[in-house]
């Protein structure tokens, strides 16, 4: 066989306009952006638990509204 017998699979076109690219990732794939932006979540997250759970190291029996904020500050983190 010759090499000019070999062909490529029917729409695997391997052109510049094939339209075959994939997406870029979100932020170009920087991963000092994702760092960044997954340090601020976590220390978000510990934001929002720490408010309530001082209140009841104080004693101060937790409302409803605690208890949502930690399971919140639980499914952010």
């Amino acid at each position: 066989m010759s090499a000019q017998g070999a062909e490529a699979a029917p729409g695997a076109g391997s052109g510049p306009g094939s339209g075959s690219a994939s997406p870029r990732p979100l932020f170009g794939g920087c991963w000092s952006c994702r760092l960044l932006s997954g340090a601020g979540l976590m220390m978000a997250a510990v934001w929002v638990y720490q408010a309530p759970r001082n209140a009841m190291k104080k004693g101060i029996p937790p409302s409803m509204g605690n208890i949502a904020q930690i399971c919140f500050a639980a499914g952010e983190g």
